[in-house]
């Protein structure tokens, strides 16, 4: 698994057993130097319900969030987000797709390890 992440590379995780259906997600890379940008596509079954998807990238001492509102069955199948000059941490990225009533539908989440570059030596 190690040896894939250096490749750009891992799963994201279903937090349910149905969330996969509805949704996935891939963000590259999973392992970089910071500054770091992270690209974050969410792919999104088409259901009338979909009204948000939601897009975190979090670490113990920084957050940054995007949001996205959806046509419901007329929206894109697929979303994408950068984060830019993300500095070095242990990464939690989450994609949360969210209804109509404002309900979580489904989330997927995936950690990133963004490194200390040497350049501050």
């Amino acid at each position: 698994m190690v040896f894939l992440g250096f490749l750009g590379f891992a799963p994201a995780v279903a937090v349910g057993a149905r969330d996969a259906d509805r949704l996935s997600m891939r963000v590259s890379p999973s392992v970089c130097f910071a500054p770091a940008t992270l690209v974050v596509r969410a792919t999104i079954a088409s259901d009338a319900d979909n009204r948000v998807v939601l897009f975190v990238a979090e670490s113990q001492e920084f957050y940054r969030s995007s949001e996205i509102q959806l046509e419901g069955d007329r929206a894109p199948r697929t979303s994408v987000v950068e984060f830019r000059s993300l500095p070095p941490g242990l990464y939690e990225v989450k994609t949360v797709l969210l209804g109509a009533t404002g309900g979580e539908r489904a989330s997927v989440r995936q950690q990133v390890t963004v490194i200390a570059s040497g350049g501050g030596r």
